[in-house]
């Protein structure tokens, strides 16, 4: 793998050994971590807002012994203001880093100037499109609070139609056996046509519900999601939340073993009065992506795995 752009390049063989790799540097003594990517120099690229991708990434390098250069709202505060091309962009950084984390606001321009990159290029989010690194560390999460990656009921809410980390995530859980999926969206922002066609196509049952109670009654795991308010195109996708949003009320449903996982920011998509309750991992998923994230360049920059 020289670069990450697409959940489609992981299959269920690389995710485990990635969570397992994930696993190994969460034990790791620190001195031995700093060791791995000694003398390494990391590009971050964020062209859209971010603070836990930007952050964990960083953070990420700096725990492997790299350094790291970076450019924050890049789409403002770079050449690219000036009218440079990304395939540019990369050809450049690539000459003064040994790995670039991009997030773009368009998954098209990204997936076109990859190739002109001479370092690994990883996205980290790429406009409506997809955040493969997000579904990676969603999945350690699942792994982690559950045991299993498997014979699950995953219940989806809240804006499918934008929402990259939603894409990436459905696209890998479709490799995994016993997955059931259940789906709670404002009806314009339902999955975009390609992806639903391609859940139909992979075989995993798909329900829609018919509220947010009967999403996530007897879930093992439920995905919340905000509405991607910056992407929405049209009057009729503008929707309230709070008939999407988890309350105390809606764990009465929800099994002791379940778990409510979301990518964050949230916008009042959960109450904060459920977060004391074990079922709430969202802010462990957080931390997750710390590990997973030092995994994944451990892997592209060493080729190392669990």
């Amino acid at each position: 793998m020289f670069h990450a752009l697409s959940i489609a390049q992981f299959d269920v063989d690389t995710t485990f050994q990635l969570i397992r790799r994930a696993e190994a540097l969460r034990a790791m003594p620190r001195h031995e971590a700093r060791a791995l990517l000694a003398g390494d120099i990391v590009a971050t690229l964020f062209y859209e807002p971010s603070t836990r991708t930007r952050l964990s990434f960083e953070a990420a390098v700096y725990r492997l012994g790299g350094q790291v250069v970076s450019a924050e709202n890049a789409r403002e505060n770079s050449s690219s203001k000036k009218g440079e091309s990304l395939a540019d962009v990369f050809r450049v950084v690539g000459c003064y880093a040994d790995a670039i984390v991009i997030r773009h606001h368009s998954a098209e321009e990204l997936d076109a100037a990859a190739p002109f990159s001479p370092v690994p290029v990883i996205n980290a989010g790429a406009g409506s499109g997809e955040h493969p690194t997000q579904a990676l560390l969603d999945a350690y999460t699942i792994w982690r609070e559950l045991g299993r990656l498997s014979d699950l009921t995953v219940a989806v809410l809240g804006d499918l139609k934008y929402g990259r980390t939603v894409h990436s995530l459905l696209r890998l859980l479709a490799k995994m056996d016993g997955i059931r999926i259940r789906l709670f969206h404002p009806e314009p922002l339902g999955l975009p046509p390609e992806l639903a066609a391609e859940m139909r196509d992979s075989g995993i049952p798909i329900e829609i519900a018919e509220d947010l109670e009967d999403a996530v009654r007897g879930a093992d795991i439920v995905y919340q999601t905000r509405i991607q308010a910056e992407r929405l195109q049209a009057e009729h996708e503008l929707c309230a939340t709070d008939d999407y949003a988890i309350r105390r009320s809606h764990l009465a449903v929800l099994p002791e073993h379940a778990r409510i996982l979301h990518p964050l920011p949230r916008v009042g998509e959960i109450d904060p009065a459920i977060d004391p309750d074990d079922r709430a991992a969202y802010f462990r998923q957080a931390e997750n992506g710390l590990y997973m994230r030092m995994a994944l360049l451990d892997h592209m920059l060493r080729g190392e795995l669990g």
